[in-house]
This record gives structure tokens, C-alpha cells and sequence, in this order.
């Protein structure tokens, strides 16, 4: 399968895929981080879950659905690998480690986007942002995250205002360090302890279903 991944560069808000759009191809992140959002009549809109080097954007064509609701928006720029949809589904088919690593994958998905929807439910502001800023961080090769107010509060569906008073706490804890276009985490494990149960949720079970790839990842960070 190597010989047909092309490398591709992913510049931050490109977008992916279209809600509704066939998909042509997918995607597997190496550096960037790519969010997936769903659009509302309105114009509003909320990340139900992010990826990165674990993982793959587009499973809707191994699960046989070809398109999706939701569009897929870089979160952050990097490198991907792009397979075209024949070659994705060759490969699927064989029924190898492949396939056995995408299925597993997708679990660990699930969980996260139900986790997600309960999370924007059920916790507050400053929980939902150091879950947001943690699993970035997971995907990140470094502790500064490049990212806006603003951004984040498209992300998580809130006011920027929310954020930016959600993050001068954070701020004041001495937790993360703020600048223009940056939030640096100071303290990882503070940040955690501050965090809702929502994070080491998911992270257990992206730990658990995927050892390989996420340990792979925490040592190339």
C-alpha cells in the first residue's frame, strides 16, 4: 500500500471534504490535525472530534457509506498521506492488519465523539477547554498550540468571549500561557487534574484500542 500513500501538505483551515460531498480519497495525518465539524442551518458550527497521527479522515469509505454529513476542516498545518478511495478499499478488503487497525480505529472514534456530545452538555466552559486543549496536545508535536480564541470557541460551540475569559483563568492557575494566535501549556498534569473525566475516558480507550499508534505518537512528541 506504501507505494500509492502520496504525500501531501495541509495548511491550516483547508477544507477536506464538503458536507454531502463523495469522497474521493482519505487522508492520514502525520503532523497536521484535522478537525471534523458539523454545520448547522444557521451557519453555526462544533468540532464532534479531531484527528491526528493516530488515525484517518474519511472512514466513511471503509464503512460503506462514500460521504458524510459533517466536513473535515485542518485544525492545524502538516503533513498527511493521501490514498485514493480503489486503492483504500483494495486494501480494506484483504481483511489484514489494515483493515483489523481501521475498525479499532473507529471504536476509538466513537467514543470520542460521544464523549464530545456529552461533554458541550454537561460540563462548563473551563472543562470542555482543557479537554479541547489536551487532545490537541495529544496530537501535537509540540506544547504551543497554534490556535485563536476565537477558534476555539468555533470548535466547541460557545461564545469567544466564554473562551477568552475560560482561558484567562487557566492563565492565572498558572496552567497554560497565552499569547496571540498561541496557547503554550505550562502544566500538562494540571491541566488533567482541572479537567472533566471526559478526557481520560477517551484517552484510555484510544490507549487501549490503538497501544501501538498512540504510543508511537507520545514518543515522536
Amino acid at each position: 500500500m506504501q507505494r500509492n500513500l502520496l504525500p501531501v501538505f495541509l495548511t491550516a483551515g483547508e477544507t477536506l471534504y464538503d458536507p454531502g460531498s463523495i469522497l474521493d480519497c482519505a487522508y492520514f495525518p502525520a503532523t497536521a490535525i484535522v478537525a471534523d465539524e458539523y454545520l448547522m442551518a444557521d451557519g453555526k458550527s462544533a468540532e464532534v472530534a479531531i484527528v491526528g497521527s493516530e488515525g484517518i479522515v474519511g472512514i466513511a469509505l471503509f464503512m460503506g457509506g462514500e460521504s458524510r454529513p459533517s466536513c473535515a476542516v485542518v485544525q492545524a498545518s502538516g503533513w498527511a498521506y493521501r490514498l485514493k478511495r480503489h486503492h483504500l478499499h483494495e486494501e480494506f478488503a484483504r481483511g489484514g492488519a489494515l483493515q483489523h487497525v481501521l475498525l479499532r480505529y473507529t471504536q476509538a472514534l466513537l467514543t470520542l465523539t460521544a464523549q464530545t456530545v456529552i461533554c458541550n452538555r454537561h460540563h462548563t466552559i473551563d472543562q470542555q477547554l482543557c479537554r479541547w486543549l489536551l487532545l490537541s496536545l495529544d496530537r501535537s508535536r509540540s506544547s504551543v498550540l497554534t490556535t485563536t480564541h476565537e477558534h476555539i470557541a468555533h470548535m466547541l460551540g460557545v461564545r469567544r468571549e466564554s473562551v477568552t475569559e475560560a482561558v484567562g483563568n487557566l492563565q492565572r492557575l498558572g496552567l497554560v500561557r497565552n499569547s496571540r494566535g498561541h496557547v503554550a501549556v505550562v502544566d500538562r498534569a494540571g491541566l488533567e487534574a482541572r479537567s472533566c473525566e471526559c478526557y481520560r475516558v477517551v484517552k484510555r480507550e484510544y490507549d487501549r484500542l490503538l497501544p501501538d499508534v498512540t504510543t508511537g505518537a507520545a514518543a515522536a512528541d
